[in-house]
């Protein structure tokens, strides 16, 4: 499986020859990149983008982060704290480049949470193949935090009473049962029932409950 055309790879390496190097390798397998010579670089791209939407949005953008260990200034280590506490390294997993001194460091982190890490000199093929890999992570991530969102307004337009009665078709009940345990006629539920249906767009218990699941 190919990763999502639109798809953005991140270099952040202070030394120039290693990002383009890399830019020009992963443009021989179709990858978009930008480079960054900093930590601070990267930061600020990532501020202006968040100035320009009034807020700070994650990424809607599938992409991946190739992010040097050791730089002047914020190291690679500061940076990826500092985007996993923003929740962009969910988005866009991070690839650590890291020198052989560094590969205990760059292990540490892939423990706590990032997606892989190479180490230098790498092999060409095998990096990009793993960059394809959390491209395509992140593609499935983003879609499912859209999935979630749209969900949850969806769920916003339920009334307290259809809420009740969703609950209970989730846990399987039939509507003579679920009008039992709400002291409401049968004729009711069938009422609030369709009106779940419709809002959560779905057609049955059974893809209600699944969808639901998603939500966990």
């Amino acid at each position: 499986m190919q990763p999502p055309f639109d798809s953005m790879v991140y270099i952040v390496d202070d030394d120039i020859s290693v990002r383009e190097g890399m830019a020009w390798l992963l443009r021989t397998r179709r990858l978009l990149s930008e480079s960054y010579d900093s930590a601070e670089a990267f930061l600020e791209m990532l501020e202006a983008a968040a100035s320009q939407a009034n807020a700070t949005p994650l990424p809607q953008q599938a992409g991946c982060i190739l992010l040097d260990v050791r730089m002047p200034g914020m190291s690679g280590l500061a940076l990826f704290e500092h985007l996993q506490a923003s929740g962009i390294a969910q988005a866009w997993p991070v690839i650590f480049l890291t020198g052989h001194a560094d590969v205990p460091t760059a292990v540490d982190s892939v423990k706590r949470g990032a997606f892989d890490f190479c180490e230098k000199p790498f092999s060409d093929n095998a990096l990009v193949d793993r960059v394809e890999q959390a491209l395509r992570l992140s593609q499935d991530r983003l879609q499912a935090r859209t999935q979630q969102i749209f969900l949850q307004s969806r769920l916003g337009e339920l009334t307290d009473r259809e809420r009740d009665v969703m609950r209970l078709v989730v846990e399987g009940l039939p509507n003579k049962l679920i009008a039992d345990q709400l002291d409401i006629s049968v004729r009711t539920v069938e009422v609030h029932r369709s009106r779940v249906f419709d809002k959560m767009e779905v057609k049955s218990a059974v893809e209600l409950a699944n969808l639901m699941r998603t939500l966990t």
